[in-house]
């Protein structure tokens, strides 16, 4: 194994920070080894191991719309409840809760 003598300075968001680095103690990963996994994953991939873009559509912005287009956003919202592509409210709420 290589010996590693080369260090990474790097300026992140305090609560990006605090967040990454308390997944990676649950999966018994220092941060470390988790940047350097990212780096060689970079090389192998060569360039980064994810795709980068910008979403297709925006979140609705629920104050813009007309009525009618209200009416289809609900309209969306209950089909797709009624085909199983939705999730419980206290689910989701527990979701947002945890990060």
């Amino acid at each position: 194994m290589a010996t590693k003598t080369a260090n990474l300075y790097a300026r992140i968001e305090p609560d990006v920070k605090e967040q990454a680095e308390s997944i990676l103690s649950s999966l018994g990963i220092p941060a470390s080894n988790a940047i350097n996994m990212f780096y060689k994953q970079i090389i192998l991939q060569k360039g980064l191991p994810f795709e980068v873009k910008l979403p297709a559509t925006k979140p609705v912005e629920m104050g813009s719309l007309t009525k009618a287009e209200l009416d289809a956003e609900i309209e969306k919202g209950y089909a797709d409840m009624l085909a199983g592509r939705a999730e419980p409210a206290e689910k989701v709420f527990d979701d947002i809760r945890r990060g």
